[in-house]
């Protein structure tokens, strides 16, 4: 198992990223594809059409969304969080991904920035 942590620049205030990031209709939006999303802890999650999905665990409004991500049959408690702290020109986003599976390893760290980070990005850069 391995842990990925990463700071990412967002060109909006924290409220805003929450925001997109805790709506389903936003998250299709900057995703494009089918997205279920609450903020209700316990909730299941899914991002693009279902190729990620897992269970909501803990919000703090504006601050920080805490997850379960799943990996298919595997039974490990692959934990996403991400803290959000406004700075001079939008937001820093810190993202810690703990428990990735070595075999997934690669494939989540470039979904993370090429995908998930980069829509984020895209969505507020427009």
């Amino acid at each position: 198992m391995k842990d990925y942590k990463k700071y990412f620049h967002i060109p909006a205030i924290p409220e805003e990223v929450y925001a997109t990031l805790t709506n389903p209709i936003s998250l299709q939006l900057m995703t494009g594809e089918k997205a279920e999303m609450s903020t209700e802890p316990g909730s299941e999650f899914s991002l693009w059409d279902g190729s990620v999905v897992g269970e909501n665990i803990e919000f703090e409004e504006n601050t920080k969304i805490v997850q379960h991500w799943y990996f298919g049959d595997k039974s490990v408690d692959s934990i996403v969080t991400i803290k959000l702290h406004p700075d001079k020109s939008g937001t820093s986003l810190e993202l810690k991904h703990t428990n990735i599976p070595d075999d997934d390893y690669d494939d989540i760290v470039e979904g993370w920035n090429q995908s998930y980070m980069a829509a984020l990005y895209e969505f507020f850069d427009e």
